[in-house]
Protein backbone atom coordinates (compact mmCIF):
# COMPACT_ATOMS: atom_id res chain seq x y z
CA UNK A 1 0.00 0.00 0.00
CA UNK A 2 1.37 3.39 -1.01
CA UNK A 3 1.55 6.00 1.72
CA UNK A 4 0.18 9.42 0.87
CA UNK A 5 2.85 11.97 1.92
CA UNK A 6 0.22 14.68 2.43
CA UNK A 7 -1.73 12.49 4.82
CA UNK A 8 1.42 11.58 6.73
CA UNK A 9 2.31 15.26 7.07
CA UNK A 10 -1.21 16.08 8.27
CA UNK A 11 -1.09 13.25 10.84
CA UNK A 12 2.27 14.38 12.14
CA UNK A 13 1.04 17.96 12.46
CA UNK A 14 -2.01 16.78 14.39
CA UNK A 15 0.08 14.64 16.73
CA UNK A 16 2.45 17.55 17.36
CA UNK A 17 -0.52 19.81 18.11
CA UNK A 18 -1.77 17.26 20.67
CA UNK A 19 1.68 16.81 22.15
CA UNK A 20 1.82 13.16 21.11
CA UNK A 21 4.09 10.95 19.04
CA UNK A 22 3.42 7.84 17.02
CA UNK A 23 4.77 5.75 19.90
CA UNK A 24 1.97 7.02 22.12
CA UNK A 25 -0.59 5.40 19.81
CA UNK A 26 0.97 1.94 19.82
CA UNK A 27 0.19 1.14 23.43
CA UNK A 28 3.85 0.57 24.09
CA UNK A 29 4.86 0.02 27.71
CA UNK A 30 7.97 2.17 27.28
CA UNK A 31 8.33 4.89 29.92
CA UNK A 32 6.79 8.25 29.09
CA UNK A 33 9.10 10.82 27.59
CA UNK A 34 9.74 13.50 30.27
CA UNK A 35 9.24 17.20 29.90
CA UNK A 36 12.20 19.57 29.92
CA UNK A 37 11.71 20.68 33.53
CA UNK A 38 11.23 17.09 34.71
CA UNK A 39 14.36 15.85 32.98
CA UNK A 40 16.79 18.64 33.89
CA UNK A 41 17.59 17.28 37.41
CA UNK A 42 18.86 14.06 35.81
CA UNK A 43 21.04 16.07 33.42
CA UNK A 44 22.46 18.17 36.24
CA UNK A 45 23.14 15.13 38.43
CA UNK A 46 25.12 13.46 35.63
CA UNK A 47 27.09 16.59 34.69
CA UNK A 48 30.53 17.49 35.98
CA UNK A 49 31.03 20.46 38.28
CA UNK A 50 32.53 22.44 35.41
CA UNK A 51 29.59 21.68 33.12
CA UNK A 52 27.11 22.71 35.81
CA UNK A 53 28.94 26.00 36.28
CA UNK A 54 29.21 26.68 32.54
CA UNK A 55 25.77 25.54 31.40
CA UNK A 56 23.67 26.18 34.51
CA UNK A 57 22.26 29.54 33.44
CA UNK A 58 21.46 28.24 29.95
CA UNK A 59 19.68 25.19 31.34
CA UNK A 60 17.61 27.44 33.58
CA UNK A 61 16.71 29.53 30.54
CA UNK A 62 15.56 26.38 28.74
CA UNK A 63 13.35 25.41 31.67
CA UNK A 64 11.84 28.89 31.92
CA UNK A 65 10.86 28.87 28.24
CA UNK A 66 10.25 25.18 27.53
CA UNK A 67 9.77 23.56 30.91
CA UNK A 68 6.32 22.10 30.13
CA UNK A 69 7.31 20.82 26.68
CA UNK A 70 8.26 17.18 26.22
CA UNK A 71 11.91 16.84 25.27
CA UNK A 72 11.01 15.10 22.01
CA UNK A 73 8.61 17.92 21.09
CA UNK A 74 11.21 20.70 21.32
CA UNK A 75 12.09 22.06 17.89
CA UNK A 76 15.34 23.49 16.60
CA UNK A 77 13.57 26.80 16.08
CA UNK A 78 12.71 26.92 19.81
CA UNK A 79 16.35 26.55 20.78
CA UNK A 80 17.56 28.94 18.12
CA UNK A 81 15.17 31.58 19.46
CA UNK A 82 16.61 31.03 22.94
CA UNK A 83 20.11 31.39 21.50
CA UNK A 84 19.20 34.77 19.99
CA UNK A 85 17.63 35.90 23.27
CA UNK A 86 20.71 34.85 25.24
CA UNK A 87 23.00 36.77 22.89
CA UNK A 88 20.80 39.87 22.95
CA UNK A 89 20.44 39.88 26.73
CA UNK A 90 24.04 39.07 27.65
CA UNK A 91 25.51 41.34 30.28
CA UNK A 92 28.39 43.46 28.98
CA UNK A 93 31.72 42.31 30.42
CA UNK A 94 35.33 43.31 30.02
CA UNK A 95 35.83 40.55 27.42
CA UNK A 96 32.34 40.75 25.89
CA UNK A 97 31.93 39.87 22.18
CA UNK A 98 28.40 41.25 21.60
CA UNK A 99 26.78 38.26 23.26
CA UNK A 100 28.37 35.66 20.98
CA UNK A 101 29.68 33.68 23.95
CA UNK A 102 26.23 33.63 25.57
CA UNK A 103 24.66 32.31 22.38
CA UNK A 104 27.40 29.73 21.97
CA UNK A 105 26.95 28.57 25.56
CA UNK A 106 23.20 28.17 25.04
CA UNK A 107 23.74 25.87 22.06
CA UNK A 108 26.45 23.90 23.89
CA UNK A 109 24.18 23.55 26.95
CA UNK A 110 21.29 22.34 24.78
CA UNK A 111 23.56 19.78 23.12
CA UNK A 112 24.76 18.54 26.51
CA UNK A 113 21.11 18.25 27.60
CA UNK A 114 20.17 16.20 24.54
CA UNK A 115 23.32 14.09 24.63
CA UNK A 116 22.12 12.87 28.02
CA UNK A 117 18.60 12.30 26.66
CA UNK A 118 20.01 10.20 23.82
CA UNK A 119 22.20 8.24 26.24
CA UNK A 120 19.13 7.53 28.42
CA UNK A 121 17.20 6.25 25.42
CA UNK A 122 14.50 8.93 25.34
CA UNK A 123 15.24 9.70 21.68
CA UNK A 124 17.80 8.94 19.00
CA UNK A 125 20.73 11.10 18.00
CA UNK A 126 19.08 12.13 14.75
CA UNK A 127 16.07 13.42 16.69
CA UNK A 128 18.09 15.90 18.77
CA UNK A 129 16.98 19.45 17.91
CA UNK A 130 20.09 20.93 19.55
CA UNK A 131 22.39 19.31 17.01
CA UNK A 132 20.53 20.89 14.09
CA UNK A 133 21.57 24.39 15.16
CA UNK A 134 24.83 25.94 14.06
CA UNK A 135 26.85 27.50 16.84
CA UNK A 136 27.79 31.15 16.36
CA UNK A 137 31.13 31.26 14.59
CA UNK A 138 33.86 31.81 17.14
CA UNK A 139 35.81 34.99 16.45
CA UNK A 140 39.63 35.04 16.52
CA UNK A 141 41.00 35.22 20.04
CA UNK A 142 42.14 38.71 21.05
CA UNK A 143 44.44 37.49 23.82
CA UNK A 144 48.17 37.90 23.35
CA UNK A 145 51.36 37.54 25.31
CA UNK A 146 51.98 40.50 27.60
CA UNK A 147 55.27 42.36 27.43
CA UNK A 148 57.68 42.24 30.39
CA UNK A 149 56.85 45.87 31.21
CA UNK A 150 53.12 45.11 31.19
CA UNK A 151 53.59 42.15 33.52
CA UNK A 152 55.71 44.31 35.83
CA UNK A 153 53.07 47.05 35.89
CA UNK A 154 50.33 44.52 36.68
CA UNK A 155 52.29 43.06 39.59
CA UNK A 156 53.08 46.54 40.92
CA UNK A 157 49.41 47.50 40.79
CA UNK A 158 48.39 44.28 42.55
CA UNK A 159 50.78 45.01 45.41
CA UNK A 160 49.73 48.64 45.81
CA UNK A 161 46.27 48.16 47.27
CA UNK A 162 43.46 45.79 48.01
CA UNK A 163 42.42 44.03 51.18
CA UNK A 164 44.64 40.95 50.72
CA UNK A 165 47.89 41.81 48.95
CA UNK A 166 49.51 38.53 50.02
CA UNK A 167 46.89 36.37 48.32
CA UNK A 168 46.83 38.56 45.21
CA UNK A 169 50.61 38.43 44.83
CA UNK A 170 50.61 34.64 45.27
CA UNK A 171 47.91 34.22 42.61
CA UNK A 172 49.79 36.28 40.04
CA UNK A 173 53.11 34.56 40.78
CA UNK A 174 51.52 31.09 40.66
CA UNK A 175 49.85 31.70 37.29
CA UNK A 176 52.94 33.33 35.83
CA UNK A 177 55.22 30.45 36.82
CA UNK A 178 52.90 27.58 35.92
CA UNK A 179 50.54 28.99 33.25
CA UNK A 180 47.80 27.05 35.05
CA UNK A 181 44.10 27.79 34.74
CA UNK A 182 42.04 29.33 37.54
CA UNK A 183 40.28 26.03 38.27
CA UNK A 184 43.64 24.31 38.70
CA UNK A 185 44.86 26.92 41.15
CA UNK A 186 41.69 26.93 43.24
CA UNK A 187 41.64 23.13 43.41
CA UNK A 188 45.09 22.95 45.02
CA UNK A 189 45.23 21.26 48.42
CA UNK A 190 48.02 20.76 50.95
CA UNK A 191 48.54 17.25 49.64
CA UNK A 192 49.12 18.68 46.14
CA UNK A 193 52.21 20.63 47.27
CA UNK A 194 55.59 18.87 47.27
CA UNK A 195 58.03 21.32 48.82
CA UNK A 196 60.95 18.85 48.65
CA UNK A 197 60.82 18.66 44.85
CA UNK A 198 59.16 22.08 44.30
CA UNK A 199 56.11 20.63 42.53
CA UNK A 200 52.36 21.14 42.63
CA UNK A 201 49.74 18.69 41.40
CA UNK A 202 47.27 20.44 39.11
CA UNK A 203 43.77 19.07 38.49
CA UNK A 204 42.32 20.77 35.43
CA UNK A 205 40.06 20.35 32.40
CA UNK A 206 38.70 16.92 31.61
CA UNK A 207 39.73 15.50 34.99
CA UNK A 208 43.41 15.58 34.03
CA UNK A 209 46.14 15.70 36.67
CA UNK A 210 49.79 16.56 36.33
CA UNK A 211 52.75 17.59 38.45
CA UNK A 212 54.02 21.04 37.56
CA UNK A 213 57.38 22.50 38.65
CA UNK A 214 57.41 25.74 40.63
CA UNK A 215 60.31 27.61 42.13
CA UNK A 216 61.36 26.51 45.65
CA UNK A 217 60.67 30.08 46.77
CA UNK A 218 57.04 29.88 45.63
CA UNK A 219 56.66 26.39 47.11
CA UNK A 220 57.78 27.68 50.50
CA UNK A 221 55.51 30.71 50.36
CA UNK A 222 52.49 28.65 49.37
CA UNK A 223 53.12 26.30 52.27
CA UNK A 224 53.54 29.16 54.74
CA UNK A 225 50.45 30.91 53.39
CA UNK A 226 48.22 27.84 53.70
CA UNK A 227 49.33 26.90 57.21
CA UNK A 228 49.19 30.46 58.51
CA UNK A 229 45.56 30.64 57.35
CA UNK A 230 44.39 27.43 58.94
CA UNK A 231 45.17 24.63 56.50
CA UNK A 232 45.92 21.49 58.52
CA UNK A 233 44.43 18.40 56.88
CA UNK A 234 45.96 17.10 53.62
CA UNK A 235 42.74 17.90 51.76
CA UNK A 236 42.52 21.50 53.00
CA UNK A 237 42.65 24.19 50.30
CA UNK A 238 46.04 25.76 49.65
CA UNK A 239 44.88 29.24 48.62
CA UNK A 240 42.87 30.89 51.39
CA UNK A 241 41.34 34.18 52.45
CA UNK A 242 42.49 35.90 55.62
CA UNK A 243 39.47 34.48 57.47
CA UNK A 244 40.65 30.96 56.63
CA UNK A 245 38.02 30.23 53.97
CA UNK A 246 39.19 28.77 50.62
CA UNK A 247 39.67 31.32 47.84
CA UNK A 248 37.06 31.39 45.07
CA UNK A 249 36.67 32.70 41.53
CA UNK A 250 35.35 35.91 43.04
CA UNK A 251 38.89 36.80 44.13
CA UNK A 252 40.06 36.90 40.52
CA UNK A 253 37.17 39.17 39.52
CA UNK A 254 37.96 41.62 42.31
CA UNK A 255 41.69 41.51 41.59
CA UNK A 256 41.40 42.36 37.90
CA UNK A 257 38.72 44.98 38.50
CA UNK A 258 41.07 46.68 40.98
CA UNK A 259 44.05 46.45 38.63
CA UNK A 260 41.89 47.83 35.82
CA UNK A 261 41.05 50.90 37.87
CA UNK A 262 44.76 51.61 38.38
CA UNK A 263 45.82 50.64 34.85
CA UNK A 264 43.09 51.70 32.39
CA UNK A 265 44.62 49.71 29.53
CA UNK A 266 43.99 46.50 31.52
CA UNK A 267 40.26 47.27 31.58
CA UNK A 268 40.19 48.44 27.95
CA UNK A 269 41.70 45.18 26.65
CA UNK A 270 39.83 42.94 29.09
CA UNK A 271 43.03 41.45 30.44
CA UNK A 272 42.48 38.52 32.78
CA UNK A 273 44.37 35.66 34.40
CA UNK A 274 44.27 33.67 31.16
CA UNK A 275 46.50 36.32 29.54
CA UNK A 276 49.24 35.24 31.94
CA UNK A 277 48.87 31.71 30.57
CA UNK A 278 49.32 33.05 27.04
CA UNK A 279 52.34 35.07 28.15
CA UNK A 280 54.20 32.22 29.83
CA UNK A 281 53.45 29.61 27.18
CA UNK A 282 54.45 31.95 24.35
CA UNK A 283 57.79 32.60 26.04
CA UNK A 284 58.39 28.88 26.63
CA UNK A 285 57.53 28.01 23.02
CA UNK A 286 59.84 30.69 21.64
CA UNK A 287 62.79 29.56 23.75
CA UNK A 288 62.26 25.80 24.22
CA UNK A 289 60.04 24.71 21.34
CA UNK A 290 56.58 23.32 20.86
CA UNK A 291 57.02 20.04 22.77
CA UNK A 292 58.08 21.74 26.01
CA UNK A 293 55.36 24.40 25.66
CA UNK A 294 52.75 21.67 25.17
CA UNK A 295 53.90 19.83 28.29
CA UNK A 296 54.14 23.11 30.22
CA UNK A 297 50.51 23.85 29.30
CA UNK A 298 49.32 20.40 30.33
CA UNK A 299 47.86 19.65 26.92
CA UNK A 300 47.21 15.93 26.62
CA UNK A 301 44.95 15.76 23.55
CA UNK A 302 46.04 13.71 20.55
CA UNK A 303 45.12 16.26 17.91
CA UNK A 304 47.86 17.58 15.67
CA UNK A 305 50.53 16.11 13.42
CA UNK A 306 51.86 12.61 14.03
CA UNK A 307 55.22 14.10 15.03
CA UNK A 308 53.74 15.00 18.42
CA UNK A 309 53.90 11.27 19.23
CA UNK A 310 57.70 11.48 19.30
CA UNK A 311 58.42 14.92 20.71
CA UNK A 312 56.89 14.62 24.17
CA UNK A 313 58.66 16.63 26.85
CA UNK A 314 59.14 15.27 30.36
CA UNK A 315 59.09 16.90 33.79
CA UNK A 316 62.83 17.79 33.84
CA UNK A 317 62.38 19.61 30.52
CA UNK A 318 59.56 21.69 31.98
CA UNK A 319 61.62 22.39 35.09
CA UNK A 320 64.52 23.52 32.90
CA UNK A 321 62.24 25.97 31.09
CA UNK A 322 61.04 27.26 34.47
CA UNK A 323 64.64 27.92 35.53
CA UNK A 324 65.23 29.98 32.41
CA UNK A 325 61.93 31.81 32.88
CA UNK A 326 62.44 32.76 36.53
CA UNK A 327 66.23 32.74 36.92
CA UNK A 328 65.87 30.52 39.99
CA UNK A 329 67.18 26.96 40.41
CA UNK A 330 64.99 23.88 40.46
CA UNK A 331 65.96 20.42 41.76
CA UNK A 332 64.62 18.62 38.67
CA UNK A 333 66.12 20.90 36.03
CA UNK A 334 68.53 19.36 33.54
CA UNK A 335 72.08 20.68 33.67
CA UNK A 336 73.25 22.51 30.55
CA UNK A 337 75.85 19.83 29.82
CA UNK A 338 73.11 17.19 29.81
CA UNK A 339 71.04 19.13 27.27
CA UNK A 340 73.64 18.86 24.50
CA UNK A 341 73.21 16.24 21.83
CA UNK A 342 75.95 13.59 22.22
CA UNK A 343 77.81 14.80 19.15
CA UNK A 344 80.98 12.89 19.98
CA UNK A 345 79.06 9.60 19.83
CA UNK A 346 77.53 10.57 16.50
CA UNK A 347 80.94 11.49 15.11
CA UNK A 348 82.41 8.21 16.35
CA UNK A 349 79.61 6.29 14.69
CA UNK A 350 80.14 8.13 11.39
CA UNK A 351 83.88 7.44 11.51
CA UNK A 352 83.24 3.76 12.18
CA UNK A 353 80.85 3.60 9.25
CA UNK A 354 83.41 5.18 6.91
CA UNK A 355 86.14 2.80 8.06
CA UNK A 356 83.94 -0.23 7.82
CA UNK A 357 84.40 -1.24 11.48
CA UNK A 358 80.64 -1.14 12.02
CA UNK A 359 80.27 -4.46 10.23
Amino acid sequence: MTTDPDRVATARALLAHLGLTAADLTGSSAPAVPRVAEYLPAVVAAASQGARRTYGSSWRRMVAALGDVRIDAVRASHLEALMRQAAAGARPRRNSRNGRHAGEHLVAAARAFYNRAVADGHLTAVDSPAHRIRKPRRLPNTRRALTPDEVSDINTAARSGGNDIVLDALLLRLHTETACRRAGALALRLIDLDTDHALIRLSEKGGTQRWQPITPMLAGRLNDHARARGAVAPTDALLRYRNGQPATYRRYDLLWARIGRQLPWVAVHGISTHWLRHTTLTWVERHFGYAVARAYAGHTDCRGPATTTYIKADLPAVATALVALTGQPHPLAVAESEQRFPAHDAEAGAAAYRSGTHR
